[in-house]
């Protein structure tokens, strides 16, 4: 789900739409909560390589509840564009049930540090994202939110883009033996010719929705004066 106006959660034409947004993004930021929660208190305790066992299956499933923001994009239940959502969507589903659910004991994929680092980043941009839009659309605010959601994700997003690209190119060689040289070459494909100009687009897309942010902000603050 991407942001502002243009993009962002619609403002609710009935109570019963407005609920159900408010329902779905605070369920989904209390999931990623978890994954995150998870993440960090394994590594602390048994270390980076136990972190798929403890965490994979419960990530695995609340990341495939995001295909439901295609849907929402797609019936015009929010402002989100389509293009852009069905592909940060379908980046993530490449990851899940394409790679670490394939092997989830590899060294570098399931076992690996860099899994961390990319569940890291996704479950900060996701509980920060949720709940932003799950209080917004309360009627709530918060700075701090607010200030994560247009700043965060100059660390985020480079983070998570650079960890995903890692663990999909790690398992080119793993694919060819454990499904076929096809899958290999298709990951290979996907990895060096789709996601450097997907990656581009998502993150050019949150610069633009960030300059509408400070532009309007600027405005109605000049406004205020």
């Amino acid at each position: 789900m991407a942001d502002t106006k243009k993009s962002g959660p619609r403002p609710a034409s009935s109570p019963l739409k407005n609920g159900y947004l408010i329902l779905y993004n605070a369920v989904s930021a209390t999931l990623w909560l978890t994954v995150l929660g998870r993440v960090v208190l394994t590594n602390y305790l048994h270390g980076p390589s136990h972190v798929y066992s403890s965490t994979g299956e419960f990530c695995k499933w609340t990341q495939t509840l995001a295909g439901m923001e295609v849907l929402h994009s797609l019936l015009g239940v929010v402002r989100a564009p389509l293009f852009t959502t069905f592909m940060q969507v379908f980046s993530r589903y490449a990851i899940v049930w394409g790679v670490t659910d394939l092997f989830p004991s590899h060294p570098d994929i399931g076992r690996s540090p860099v899994y961390s680092s990319m569940l890291v980043a996704w479950g900060v941009t996701e509980v920060v994202r949720y709940s932003y839009f799950a209080l917004t659309l309360s009627g709530w605010q918060p700075s701090f939110l607010h200030w994560m959601r247009y700043h965060g994700f100059f660390v985020l997003y480079p983070l998570g883009i650079s960890s995903e690209a890692w663990l999909i190119w790690k398992s080119v060689g793993p694919a060819e033996a454990k499904v076929g040289e096809w899958y290999s070459w298709l990951l290979w494909a996907y990895v060096v010719v789709v996601y450097p100009p997907s990656a581009y687009i998502l993150y050019t897309h949150m610069m633009a929705q960030r300059r509408k942010v400070m532009r309007a902000l600027k405005a109605n603050s000049g406004k205020a004066q």
